[in-house]
């Protein structure tokens, strides 16, 4: 070695280096959002912080927020390994949990939704009777204003299925040789949709359940099996509102989760 070459020294950073033991530590980070009741406004912030933040809210945050935030829900779509992988990614999920797509045809503009219950028992309402056996999760409907539509409201759902590729209602769908929508793509995961009003796969029970007129529902279905629709809301008579869907065979119990932000 030669003693005369000048011996580096290595200076302390004006900045300290976070790495796996600073804030960007997965389990840190979900302390930190934990202690916030986790905040979905706060993940899209951080997520927009670096590719790496970005990375790390994919990988983790999105799913813990989903199981904080609906856990019963959470579970029956991941088939209980809440650990796993879900479709379309639980970056998906919770943005269909917290976030109204609007109706694209009368200008009504997507929005946080600061509260939102999503019912397997709804769910139903929305299959047809061959394809009862799947499970669907519909929220409740959320109340917009048509532009130019006079006293109309227009109502606008979500929704999920548990493995969609699986699901009868997909069957029913390569049955009849449905095809993917053009023009259209999910609002949650970006990926093609069926219209299944166009498939003919909107059964009356779905019109009566959100209170909307004959032929006034839509609603798209997503190769990952995101439900996004709209319907046109009417005002029920005292009559109407005492009349009920029922269902042929054994009820399941409703399971329901309150979503807030």
């Amino acid at each position: 070695m030669n003693s005369n070459r000048p011996h580096r020294v290595n200076r302390p950073s004006r900045f300290l280096s976070f790495g796996a033991s600073g804030i960007e530590n997965e389990q840190v980070l979900a302390l930190v959002f934990e202690s916030i009741s986790w905040d979905i406004k706060t993940i899209c912030v951080i997520s927009s912080v670096s590719r790496r933040f970005r990375a790390i809210a994919r990988r983790v945050l999105w799913r813990l927020l989903c199981v904080h935030r609906a856990p019963g829900m959470a579970a029956a779509l991941s088939g209980a390994d809440l650990s796993g992988r879900i479709d379309g990614g639980w970056n998906s999920l919770a943005k269909l949990m917290f976030y109204c797509g609007g109706g694209e045809s009368t200008r009504s503009p997507g929005h946080f939704a600061s509260e939102s219950r999503f019912s397997k028992t709804s769910g139903r309402f929305f299959l047809p009777k061959s394809c009862r056996g799947d499970l669907l999760y519909v929220s409740d409907v959320c109340e917009h204003r048509g532009v130019g539509c006079g006293d109309e409201h227009l109502g606008v759902f979500r929704g999920v299925f548990r493995e969609f590729m699986k699901s009868k209602t997909w069957q029913c769908l390569v049955r009849r040789q449905a095809e993917l929508e053009v023009k259209f793509r999910c609002s949650y995961c970006g990926g093609r949709v069926w219209s299944m009003k166009a498939a003919r796969l909107v059964p009356k029970s779905a019109a009566r359940r959100l209170g909307s007129r004959d032929g006034g529902l839509e609603f798209f279905v997503c190769v990952n099996g995101h439900v996004h629709g709209t319907c046109w809301l009417i005002p029920l008579s005292s009559e109407e509102e005492d009349e009920s869907v029922v269902f042929s065979g054994e009820e399941e119990d409703d399971s329901e989760d309150l979503c807030w932000l």
